[in-house]
């Protein structure tokens, strides 16, 4: 194996049982707090030059888990290591120099852009946060560079982001994350606030910006098609945990915990010869104010057992570089997939 191969090999991005947990109630009357458990143990990695996705339902942690590996929150408790450096406990200052090489897609690129600056002022602000402006007309450069990266003109450099279309403003948005020349992004429901015609676009622009400058990145979104088209891997999410970890094909092919199943069967199949069964989840997921015990799937799993009640199922291996947690061996999940 060649270095480079190595090197693609290499995690830059570890996380060793992460938890984020959020005091809520009185906070003079410190017995009567309670904990939301946004992360509860978290554990996974991301290979240099990789697309992970991460799925799963609306409060499951998503953006919890996009944020603290960022250290824009501090963890509870867990380790994260970043090209081999562990950053949990970093100070602000300690952790300035990194946050050039990490960087944020926002989810909604309406609300994260200023509409009192200008898209070249936009662009250029984390230039002049890290000191790497070198006067005007480099700085003018750099931004113009930033712009064509992303598909826009020179030109927009002077527009006010209310003069720009949502799809342009999203790819101001990635513009303002890459003028740093980052190694690892975190995307968060970067295509959510878009229209349909437009999400495409612009998870077909990360790809190739992926390839084009070695970008490492973490994909977070509820939308299984728009992962399974951009992801290398798929994480799968529920209640603050991770439940299943695979190769994008191989997940879809083959899912091995029952949330994971479920999930799929929702998905559209643009086929029309192909028919799926729906599996309907019952009742609503569990407040991560109080989860349940053991597995924290258990309340609405078809497959339940007893045994599911006393202990939180480890991420463990099922299949070569597929990874679960279930403690049933012996169900048999069905795709539900049939041919008309």
């Amino acid at each position: 194996m060649s270095a480079a191969q190595e090197q693609q090999r290499t995690p830059i991005l570890e996380v060793e049982d992460l938890r984020k947990w959020f005091p809520v109630g009185n906070a003079l009357l410190p017995r009567n707090r309670r904990q939301v458990k946004a992360l509860d143990g978290v554990s996974f990695s991301i290979r240099r030059g990789e697309i992970l996705g991460l799925v799963g339902e609306s409060g499951s942690g998503k953006t919890t888990i996009g944020r603290t590996v960022l250290r824009l929150v501090p963890p509870t408790s867990g380790r994260i290591r970043f090209d081999g450096q562990d950053i949990t406990h970093l100070s602000r200052r300690e952790l300035r120099p990194l946050r050039k090489r990490m960087q944020l897609v926002f989810q909604d690129p309406f609300a994260s852009l200023n509409p009192r600056m200008t898209v070249e002022r936009i662009v250029s602000t984390p230039l002049l946060i890290h000191g790497m402006e070198g006067g005007a007309a480099a700085r003018r450069a750099k931004v113009e560079e930033a712009l064509r990266l992303v598909g826009l003109l020179p030109h927009h450099a002077a527009r006010y982001p209310h003069e720009l279309s949502g799809g342009q403003r999203q790819r101001v948005g990635i513009a303002r994350a890459l003028i740093t020349r980052p190694e690892f992004l975190v995307a968060d429901e970067p295509v959510s606030a878009l229209d349909v015609s437009i999400q495409a676009q612009v998870v077909n622009l990360l790809v190739e910006l992926k390839e084009l400058l070695g970008l490492t990145i973490l994909f977070i979104a509820h939308d299984l098609a728009v992962v399974g088209h951009i992801s290398d891997r798929i994480a799968v999410m529920y209640l603050g945990r991770l439940v299943e970890i695979a190769e994008t094909r191989e997940l879809f092919l083959n899912p091995r915990h029952p949330y994971t199943e479920a999930l799929f069967s929702a998905a559209p199949i643009p086929d029309p010869e192909v028919r799926r069964s729906r599996i309907i989840l019952a009742g609503d997921i569990p407040s991560p104010l109080d989860p349940p015990s053991g597995c924290p799937f258990r309340t609405r799993c078809r497959y339940a057992l007893p045994a599911c009640a006393q202990d939180v199922p480890p991420l463990r291996e099922v299949a070569p570089g597929h990874l679960a947690a279930c403690i049933r061996d012996d169900i048999q999940l069905r795709s539900s997939v049939t041919e008309t």
